[in-house]
């Protein structure tokens, strides 16, 4: 079922079996309130099992652009087009969070981006690849984050 998150009064609801849920759910909650802030779009998960599809397209970029397999089961996922964007986010169990920003139309931004809850370790399948800058956020703490640009067409 999907859920509308909210970004004033964060809830763990479909993220309670992480370690790091609280932390996880604040994650969610900043995506939420950039997206309401820049583009007025409800950011909406739904469980991984019932958009098996968003789930797919993410898997194939990370396999196909980089070799990377993501161990930690997922738990949320969206996809929305604004802006000329199509828009995907992964949720996973251990805390991370990825999303793919892919421009649709030639030449426009294409990425994929990670985001470590806080008081997780770095996944083993991204400790070696990526370095990862820190931010602060007031809904997630400490968030740490890296990137790499799409090459193919997907």
């Amino acid at each position: 079922m999907p859920y509308a998150v909210d970004f004033v009064n964060v809830s763990t609801v479909g993220l309670e079996s992480s370690p790091v849920a609280e932390a996880l759910a604040g994650l969610r909650a900043n995506e939420a309130r950039y997206y309401k802030n820049k583009y007025d779009h409800v950011f909406t998960v739904t469980p991984a099992a019932e958009a098996p599809q968003v789930l797919e397209w993410v898997t194939r970029i990370l396999a196909e652009e980089r070799d990377i397999a993501i161990a930690s089961p997922a738990l949320e996922v969206t996809s929305f087009e604004v802006d000329g964007l199509r828009m995907a986010y992964v949720f996973y169990e251990s805390g991370l969070s990825i999303n793919v920003m892919y421009g649709l139309e030639d030449g426009k931004k294409r990425a994929v981006g990670f985001k470590l809850s806080q008081g997780m370790e770095v996944p083993e399948e991204l400790s070696t690849r990526f370095k990862f800058a820190r931010q602060k956020s007031k809904l997630a703490g400490e968030i740490r984050g890296s990137f790499f640009v799409i090459k193919g067409e997907y």
